[in-house]
């Protein structure tokens, strides 16, 4: 699939969100990715330690500029919609948060701190775009995670998550929301799949 990138806004409404900057006192409004979803301990824990790399990202997403897509193939930036962090370091930093605190091994630590660890977990942002092929649109993110034993370097287990959430109005306000949404329910994907792996030492693929 060729992607067709598009460095300048498209001439468009959405509520005059796709703006070709000619307006001076057009404001720049940034907005902050959220987990608002409050997590239950595990009951269980995986006794190992994990660590958590940081999330890698298509060289695209990796701005605090909103995505959006208005055709198939294609992608812009919002111009007057920012995030306060580039989606990826965030999402990074709430993947982090959310394991952490839900106990589900026995310890949860960034890679690189210097604890030692017996499972890395290596994500990378695919995508993360306001789809705004129709009115309203809907935030849809992808994310890519491998599980590495770290004594060996072996495969445990990866998987592709995607998520779509509808916007709640036809601009980046909407888009934000139904990112936020988006994010807690890919974290709780997340989360769910890595209390799947075995364990033992016997490595799945999924």
């Amino acid at each position: 699939m060729k992607t067709l990138l598009l460095a300048f806004m498209l001439s468009a409404t959405l509520g005059g969100c796709f703006s070709l900057g000619t307006n001076k006192n057009v404001p720049i409004v940034t907005y902050q990715l959220r987990d608002s979803v409050s997590v239950t301990p595990s009951a269980q824990p995986n006794p190992r330690t994990l660590l958590v790399l940081p999330t890698s990202s298509n060289p695209f997403y990796d701005t605090e500029s909103m995505a959006f897509s208005r055709a198939p193939d294609t992608r812009g930036l919002y111009q007057f919609a920012h995030w306060t962090e580039r989606p990826a370091r965030r999402l990074s930093s709430l993947l982090l948060t959310r394991l952490d605190a839900q106990h589900a091994f026995a310890s949860v630590a960034q890679a690189g701190s210097g604890v030692k660890g017996d499972w890395l977990l290596d994500t990378e942002l695919l995508a993360f775009y306001h789809d705004a092929v129709t009115a309203p649109g809907s935030a849809r993110v992808a994310l890519r995670a491998d599980v590495v034993d770290v004594r060996n370097r072996s495969l445990i287990a990866r998987k592709r998550f995607e998520v779509s959430v509808p916007a709640a109005s036809y601009d980046a306000a909407g888009a934000a929301q139904a990112f936020n949404l988006a994010t807690s329910t890919l974290l709780d994907q997340v989360s769910s799949w890595l209390q799947t792996l075995p364990m033992t030492d016997t490595a799945q693929q999924n």
